[in-house]
């Protein structure tokens, strides 16, 4: 349901209740006040625009560390050795010091005030990574209730790789990648997995995607989706792997019925064996599955003559492997059940499925997340759009597949209007966070917010082409797991910000000299606090690339800026928060 700023204020009472800018005020009206049901938690977060972080202590003493974020329920804040060997977990605490004058807000804070120390406590220094690897320093994962946090270290990534018969060519491998499962109280490895020559995507938990116990890695070497539950004894048990089979037990039926490999089935090529099953399963006479075949046949007389050339195709594996199939089927299923003349349906599967079907033969996984407990979003692509950063400019397509049944349910290209209005209409079951975490349940989107619908909008107004701004848009899913902040700071029906300096994505941002404004939404629009990253003249060297990236506590008036240039030199870290 969206929110409007006009709903907030009528159900949490009168128009007149949030007038005065006073929090005594407001803590009265909250007494004598009771908000209309399903308003409560949005009129107590009303209270931020009076509890803001307003004070700045500009390039702490703190200790050389890249620090990575705070965790959901704002217990720790997770950071690592710049030698990429250790994690260091602390624990945030409330500056408090001493002061003799009658007015100590007019004071300057003492110089021990000033310090990394007086706002953090370290719990623990535990070494995760061997001499040979390194912790990926963009990646963390905490389960719901905070008491577990999963880890990666690698060694380093090998492009030109050797591919033997089951790995993607092209795509690079790493020799060793290590999961570890830590208890966050107290720093102790309960678990591990390793996955050996593979790749994973690493960055920005894009290969990995967390939905309550449930854990999903992506091996885009292998293209293998691995499926693990996270028990609370804090072990790591494997659940399933979708990719070459779909079911348990599929490899062992292949292997019972190895005989059926046999037949000798000589005019029949790969796809021509896949389409004829595909076709007698949905009941078609014999007679339309050879005029398919012969047709399907005379389309890949180019395959035959590379071979003559000497230009071999892969003939490690006999078949497709299931997941493939899968999106196949899907695919031919809903072109034969668009006509329902045989002669018109023949045409159409020449025109939109046989004409591209090396291409959806050569789609391979990017990336995946749940929808919830049975579902998965996959994204599709080609072999370098999986592994570059930035692959706007690949096509791509989506497939929602059903874990339990090993079915395809719908299948999206990135152009397709219908996928854009549901994404419009239901931005929150993308985001598919855990049923039980309360912070991520506020995280501001087009679905829930009207400011975010109404930027939305107008970027979709302004665009030229629609299919093209369709692209662009699409290309945030599937969503990284945990990689918004749900910070009310964030919450756009509190707040006004820039979203190209700073937003609730987990980014780097171009660094700038002047201060981000938050200002905020409710008349008379004021300005509420500001968020300045770097030193507080600015920096000396214009011209050095600075790159900046905040870290805000889930609930509290406490923020972290870090800016770092790209050469090496430290960062300056500022601690922003309510004095």
């Amino acid at each position: 349901m969206l929110v409007s700023r006009r709903d907030i204020n009528c159900n949490c009472g009168s128009v007149q209740m949030f007038r005065s800018n006073n929090v005594v005020a407001r803590i009265f009206e909250r007494q004598i006040r009771t908000p209309a049901p399903g308003t409560s938690v949005h009129c107590a977060r009303r209270f931020y625009e009076n509890l803001v972080p307003s004070f700045t202590i500009y390039d702490v003493e703190c200790p050389d560390h890249s620090f990575r974020k705070f965790t959901d329920d704002g217990q720790y804040l997770i950071s690592f050795s710049r030698n990429h060997q250790d994690l260091i977990v602390y624990r945030p605490i409330w500056l408090s010091f001493s002061c003799k004058e009658e007015d100590c807000s007019s004071h300057d804070l003492p110089l021990k005030a000033k310090r990394f120390e007086s706002f953090f406590t370290q719990l623990y220094c535990i070494t995760l990574a061997s001499c040979n690897e390194l912790i990926c320093k963009d990646f963390f994962l905490s389960m719901e209730n905070n008491q577990f946090g999963l880890f990666a270290t690698s060694t380093a990534q090998i492009h030109d790789a050797p591919t033997n018969g089951e790995a993607i060519q092209g795509v690079p491998f790493i020799e060793k990648i290590t999961f570890h499962l830590v208890r966050l109280e107290d720093g102790v490895i309960l678990d591990e997995k390793v996955f050996h020559n593979d790749f994973i995507n690493l960055a920005h938990n894009m290969g990995v995607f967390l939905y309550d116990d449930l854990l999903a890695i992506v091996s885009l070497r292998y293209q293998t989706i691995h499926v693990l539950q996270i028990r609370e004894s804090g072990n790591l048990v494997d659940v399933r792997a979708i990719g070459s089979f779909c079911r348990e037990d599929d490899e062992l039926f292949l292997n019972s019925h190895s005989q059926a490999r046999c037949i000798s089935v000589q005019a029949f090529d790969v796809t021509s064996i896949f389409s004829t099953i595909v076709l007698l399963n949905l009941g078609i006479t014999i007679q339309a599955v050879c005029i398919t075949i012969s047709d399907r046949s005379r389309l890949h007389q180019r395959s035959g003559n590379q071979v003559e050339n000497g230009l071999q195709p892969n003939q490690g594996n006999s078949f497709l492997n299931g997941i493939k199939q899968r999106l196949l089927s899907f695919i031919f299923r809903g072109i034969w059940n668009e006509e329902t003349d045989q002669t018109v349906r023949i045409q159409c599967l020449k025109k939109k499925f046989y004409f591209h079907f090396q291409d959806y033969v050569d789609l391979i996984i990017w990336k995946v997340q749940f929808l919830d407990r049975h579902h998965l979003l996959i994204k599709f692509g080609s072999v370098d759009g999986g592994v570059l950063r930035n692959a706007d400019h690949h096509p791509a397509f989506f497939a929602v597949y059903n874990m339990e049944t090993t079915e395809v349910v719908a299948f999206y290209q990135n152009s397709a209007d219908e996928l854009y209005f549901l994404f419009e209409r239901f931005c929150n079951h993308f985001h598919a966070t855990s049923r039980n975490s309360m912070y991520m349940n506020f995280i501001s989107s087009h679905s829930n917010n009207i400011y975010a619908l109404e930027q939305l909008r107008s970027i979709k107004n302004k665009a030229g082409n629609f299919s093209q701004f369709v692209k662009k848009i699409m290309a945030s899913l599937p969503f990284s797991c945990q990689s918004q902040s749900p910070s009310p700071y964030f919450d756009q029906s509190l707040f006004r910000y820039d979203e190209k300096l700073i937003s609730a994505t987990d980014r780097h941002r171009q660094s700038t000299d002047h201060p981000i404004k938050f200002i905020a939404r409710r008349q008379p629009r004021t300005l509420k606090f500001k968020i300045k990253p770097g030193p507080e003249a600015g920096s000396m060297d214009g011209r050095t690339k600075r790159i900046s990236s905040f870290l805000f506590h889930p609930f509290l008036p406490l923020a972290i800026s870090i800016q770092q240039t790209l050469f090496l030199q430290p960062a300056v870290v500022n601690i922003h928060f309510r004095r």
